[in-house]
This record gives structure tokens, C-alpha cells and sequence, in this order.
């Protein structure tokens, strides 16, 4: 049982290193004991995600198939019934030791199969309603983990960061998101800078932006900021253990916009990615940073 619990983990820890180079340097940052716990988080939403965008052969009625067995072999493990399923029991191990929210994990499902039908989002709100689900619930999931002095103002800076960090992911991917029939920039921002979806298709053969994607990336990363600022005061609220990892993680996601910013806001022409000189600087800065120091948003 213990073996099986451990090999679970180390699933859960090899799917982070592979899939989430910037959280997963940050996490090495955490205490030992609570790495395991975040690469658990990690491998259940990885693995999540990976049923919907990996699959894409297959008939839409037959990934939604897997989507479901998968999430009815987690609600049955939480109802305390056997599982073979190689990652499950970690994730099961962490929420009762954290006594999680279950109502975050449905919501996460919730906005998975959402990725099995929807391609795009009419307005930011529908969009901020799926990222309800896929984003802001992972600040709360982590938030019993990382621990902090008053997790009830935490809790909503929690929930923004979650939602900056996934905006981030949304604007460095507009390439390999069109690449699955999706867009993650509401139709409303795309007519306000007079972009289309073709427009996009456009830019992404050619491998160049227009003037008016441009536009539209820079008021996406505007967008971002807003949260990444809203979130900013959480950071010194949390166990002083924990503000290192998580000043990383804050900073090197700004740092993705920052490299937006530099290619002059065409992500069609490269993948944004922090240089390694800068993550490691990122990283030693976090740690020699008195606990509860005030974050300033975008640093």
C-alpha cells in the first residue's frame, strides 16, 4: 500500500517536471514534505487535461467517455473504494490530509469537459466562468498546502493568481491553442481590435503577427496584470515556508508577459519562455526575501 502510495506520487512529481518547468522550479523551493502535495495537485490537473487536448483522434463522444470514467474512478476513491488508477491515490492521500474542497475539484471537471465542446468565449465574463473552474479553484486547492496566518484574505488573492497565471498560459498559446480549434481570447476583445478568427489562422501560417494582433496580445496582457495585482497581497499572507516558492512562481509567469512584451507582443513569431539566467536569479532573489515583505505587482 505504501509502495503503491509512493509510486503514485512520484507519477504525480515526473508529469510536473515534465509538463511544468516554471511551478515546478518554484516547488522545489517548498518545504520537502509539502513538494509531493503540489506535484500531486499538479498530476490530477495534468493528467485532466491531458484526456481532453491528447486525445484528439478520437471522437469527441469517446474522449468525453474518458473524461467520465476517469472522473468516476476519483469520486469512487473518495468514497474510500480501491483504485488502480496509477496517479488517484496521491491525490487522494493529499486531499485528506488537507481535508480539500471537493466542490473545487468538481468545478476543475466541470470546466474539463467544457474543453471537450467549447472552442471559444463570447465575453470575458463567459471566459473568467470556465477559468472559474480551470484556474481560480487551483489557488484554493493549493492554499491549505502552502498554509498562511489569515486564509481568508488569502483566499481571494489565491483565487486571482490562479487565474493571472492561466490568462499568461492563455496569451503565450494562442498558436498551439488554434492548433486544437480553440481560442481562449473572447470574440468581444477580437471585434474590439477588429481581429478574426481567420485573421488569426493567418498569422499563425505565416508565423507573424499584424499590427491589430498586436494590439489585441497587449491588451490580453493588460488583462493579466489586473490579476497578477490583485493577487500580490496574498503572497506575504502565507506561511513564511511557503512565500519563497510562490514569489518564484509569481514572478517567473510575469516574467512570460515580460517576454511578451519584448518580441513586441507577436506571439506567433516565437513561444515566450524566461531564459534560464533570469529563472535562476528569480528563484535566488525569492529565497533571501525577508518572509512577508510586500509583493509589488509584476515584480
Amino acid at each position: 500500500m505504501e509502495a503503491d502510495l509512493a509510486a503514485a506520487y512520484e507519477r504525480c512529481r515526473e508529469l510536473h517536471r515534465r509538463h511544468g518547468r516554471t511551478y515546478y522550479l518554484a516547488t522545489r523551493l517548498l518545504p520537502g514534505w509539502k513538494r509531493r502535495h503540489v506535484h500531486a495537485l499538479y498530476g490530477f490537473t495534468r493528467y485532466a487535461d491531458e484526456i481532453v487536448d491528447r486525445t484528439e483522434d478520437l471522437p469527441p463522444a469517446e474522449r468525453a467517455a474518458r473524461l467520465t470514467e476517469w472522473s468516476e474512478q476519483f469520486l469512487a476513491g473518495l468514497r474510500g473504494e480501491p483504485t488502480d488508477d496509477p496517479l488517484l491515490p496521491a491525490v487522494l492521500h493529499t486531499i485528506a490530509v488537507f481535508d480539500l474542497d471537493l466542490d473545487d475539484f468538481a468545478s476543475f471537471l466541470r470546466s474539463m469537459a467544457m474543453d471537450l465542446t467549447v472552442t471559444s468565449y463570447a465575453t470575458y465574463d463567459d471566459l473568467l466562468d470556465y477559468m472559474e473552474g480551470s484556474a481560480a479553484v487551483i489557488g484554493t486547492m493549493m492554499l491549505p498546502i502552502l498554509g498562511s496566518r489569515d486564509p481568508a484574505a488569502a483566499r481571494e488573492p489565491a483565487r486571482q493568481l490562479g487565474l493571472a497565471f492561466q490568462l499568461t498560459n492563455f496569451i503565450r498559446d494562442v498558436e498551439e491553442d488554434l492548433e486544437r480549434g480553440r481560442t481562449y481570447l473572447p470574440d468581444e476583445h477580437l471585434a474590439r481590435f477588429e481581429v478574426t478568427r481567420a485573421d488569426l489562422e493567418q498569422a499563425r501560417a505565416e508565423h507573424r503577427s499584424s499590427p491589430k494582433i498586436k494590439a489585441l496580445i497587449r491588451y490580453e496582457c493588460a488583462q493579466a496584470q489586473v490579476h497578477y495585482r490583485q493577487a500580490a497581497p496574498g503572497i506575504p499572507l502565507l506561511n513564511p515556508a511557503s512565500q519563497a516558492c510562490m514569489r518564484t512562481a509569481y514572478r517567473l509567469y510575469g516574467g512570460i508577459l515580460d517576454e511578451v512584451a519584448a518580441a513586441d507582443y507577436d506571439v506567433f513569431v516565437r513561444r515566450a519562455t524566461v531564459p534560464n539566467r533570469r529563472r535562476a536569479s528569480v528563484a535566488l532573489t525569492s529565497v533571501l526575501t525577508p518572509a512577508g515583505t510586500p509583493m509589488r505587482a509584476g515584480a
